[in-house]
């Protein structure tokens, strides 16, 4: 047993104490929709969660990213009863390990090209592209400015997503149009993982 800050580990292997911190599913989630979806609040990350994150689950991870030094909070200046959440500096290095898992999902499972036109960016892109990401998170969610004149790896994540969006709304009103089904167009539902 490892005792880090007050919380037991099961042992101090780092791969063991990376999965008791975002091991579970829907820490991930929470950070995928801060790091990706620039999600900050509460309600915000519940409601636009695709997944259907529960209240109190959402709560729970939140505490425990908290705890755990990936997320912290502030007062919203606008609001007193508001809280924004953004990422740590350890919440932000885990840009490469978001676009490994991502990398991975695209290319073992039955992920919709919508949802994984950034990770196979992140792929592409590599390291260059993941620091650039990392500097970006860094003066959003810390306030570091990042080097002048550096091109904005979120806005370019972002259009490559919405460009997806658009493509696969075009080819579901063309297959509609045509007396197909939306089943159809998107595999997912013949899906092994599915039946």
């Amino acid at each position: 047993m490892t005792e880090v800050r007050g919380v037991a580990y099961r042992s101090g292997c780092p791969i063991n104490l990376a999965v008791e911190v975002v091991g579970d599913r829907w820490s991930l989630v929470v950070l995928r929709d801060v790091m990706f979806g620039n999600r900050h609040y509460f309600r915000e990350l519940q409601a636009r969660s695709q997944e259907g994150i529960a209240s109190n689950m959402l709560a729970d991870r939140l505490r425990r990213l908290v705890d755990h030094g990936l997320l912290w909070r502030s007062e919203d200046k606008t609001h007193r009863q508001k809280v924004r959440y953004s990422l740590t500096e350890a919440g932000v290095q885990l840009v490469p390990v978001m676009a490994a898992l991502g990398s991975w999902g695209r290319r073992h499972m039955p992920a919709s090209h919508e949802l994984s036109v950034r990770a196979e960016l992140l792929e592409k892109g590599g390291p260059e592209l993941w620091d650039r990401f990392m500097d970006e998170l860094r003066e959003q969610h810390l306030g570091l400015a990042r080097p002048p004149g550096t091109p904005s790896a979120f806005a370019e994540l972002q259009a490559a997503y919405e460009a997806a969006v658009a493509e696969g709304a075009t080819k579901t009103i063309a297959l509609v149009g045509a007396g197909g089904s939306l089943g159809a167009s998107t595999g997912f539902l013949d899906s092994p993982v599915n039946k």
